[in-house]
Order: C-alpha cells, then structure tokens, then sequence
C-alpha cells in the first residue's frame, strides 16, 4: 500500500450495491487471518496458488482478517494483499470482499492495494444465473442481542470516523479489548444464540425474492433447505479456517455443473 493520505470514506459506504453476474466463482469466509497464525496464513497462500486460479471470480465473505483496525496498519497484511493483488491485477480474477465482525474497518486504500471490490451486506448477484443473496451472516444472529448492539455501532458510518482518528495503538488495544470481551461472552452463551435465528434468514430469503443464500460467520458448514408454498430454498453455510496447533479446518463453496457444493480440507 502506497504511502500518502488515505482515503477518508468510511468503510460502511465504501461499499458495492450491485456487481456484474459471477459466471465461475470460488467462496471462502471466515479466514481470521493474522501475523501469529502462520500455518493458517500459509494454507491461504497454498490455497492461492493452486486453487482459487481455476476460478472466474473469489468471493470472500467476511472476516477474511482475525482482526483490522484501518488501512494505515496494512503492512501487517502484506503477504495477503500481495496474493489478492496478484490475482486481480496480474490473473485478471475479479476478488469480491465483504466485511465481517472481525474486519468492518476494510476500506478503499485496501481496496485499491488488492484491486478487489467491497461488497455490501447483504446483497443479492446473479451468481451461475441464479440470483443469490450474499452475506457474512452475523446480522441474523438476533437472539444475540448485546452482539447485534455492537454490529450497529461498528457498522456506523461516524462512528468509523471516529476510530479511525484515533492512534493506531489506541485502535489495536479497543480492538484487542473487544476480542477479550468477545470470547469471554461467547462462553457464557448457548450455542443457538451465536447461530443464525432461521426465522429471520427465511424472512430475509424472502424479501430479497431468491431462492439460494451463501453466508459465513456461524462456523457450521452445512447446507440447508426449506419449502415454502411449494418452492424450494437453500441456505448454504461457509467453512471457518483454523490451522494451528493441529487443527485442520478450512474449505470453500464451489459449483460444479450450475450447482453449489462444499468441499472441505482434509489437509
């Protein structure tokens, strides 16, 4: 990333409302990319370089980093944005990105290193001749009410404005802070509170007017359905990534002959 005055859009209107159909495309979320992960950061290089190459278009959808705290630290994420921009800007892919709970300060400095497009959430794309709505998934988790307090407040336009102003350590410490506060929370909570509420995804699959949702953020990869005046819908759920410490756990969403399907690592 350059060095100069960034751009000072905030994150939340540095958005796409409508992209081009996706006639290829690969999906991935839920990566938590970070310095200290580093078989985690190797597997996405792996993944780069043999996988996603076959693809038309990669989509990420949310938490692509553990953590961001603005476009001025982007050196931490030179290796990632290094093989982003070398898929935009010398395969010709087009890299798709959505923000997540863990990086909605994402903005257009990063946007330009990668030659990527952010994404608004959500957002319906014709994606194989389907229209399809696309999420990171975390807004439809209501029952988590505390969590749904802050996803409003990290999503606001001034309150970006905000903490982007501040030093990049008084950043990294409220974001540190956060994640403490996050994890310790996550512990206390049912499981079924930190999921999607099914009712409000139905009800969001319905306003959209489609048929098909692919989303991230819950950590469940599954694919689910349900019927609804005789019509079918899907609901397909993203992989988490996690190769530390003897963990082997990742994936992606493809399509194979128009339709969708999960493969997950097994290495």
């Amino acid at each position: 990333m350059t060095a100069g005055a960034l751009d000072s859009t905030p994150p939340a209107l540095a958005v796409a409302t409508a992209v081009a159909p996706l006639v290829n495309p690969v999906f991935i979320a839920d990566l938590h990319l970070a310095p200290n992960k580093p078989a985690t950061l190797a597997r996405f290089a792996r993944f780069m370089q043999e996988d996603a190459p076959r693809y038309a278009e990669l989509v990420i959808l949310g938490d692509l980093f553990e953590f961001w705290v603005g476009d001025d630290t982007a050196a931490q994420a030179a290796p990632v944005i290094a093989l982003l921009a070398a898929a935009a800007q010398q395969r010709g892919q087009r890299v798709l990105l959505m923000h997540g709970n863990r990086d909605p300060l994402l903005g257009r400095d990063f946007e330009r290193a990668t030659g990527g497009v952010l994404l608004a959430d959500p957002i319906v794309v014709d994606v194989t001749g389907t229209p399809t709505l696309l999420a990171h998934g975390d807004a439809w988790c209501t029952l988590d009410v505390a969590y749904q307090q802050f996803r409003v407040m990290a999503r606001n336009p001034d309150w970006q404005r905000a903490v982007l102003a501040k030093s990049i350590e008084e950043r990294i410490a409220m974001a540190r802070g956060a994640r403490a506060e996050s994890e310790s929370a996550k512990s206390m909570k049912a499981m079924d509170i930190m999921d999607v509420t099914p009712e409000v995804v139905e009800a969001a699959m319905l306003a959209a007017g489609v048929t098909r949702l692919i989303h991230g953020h819950t950590h469940r990869p599954a694919a689910h359905e349900f019927r609804r005046d005789g019509r079918k819908f899907e609901r397909w759920v993203l992989p988490d990534w996690e190769f530390e410490d003897g963990e082997v756990r990742g994936g992606y969403l493809d399509f194979e002959a128009g339709a969708p399907r999960l493969i997950l690592f097994n290495d």
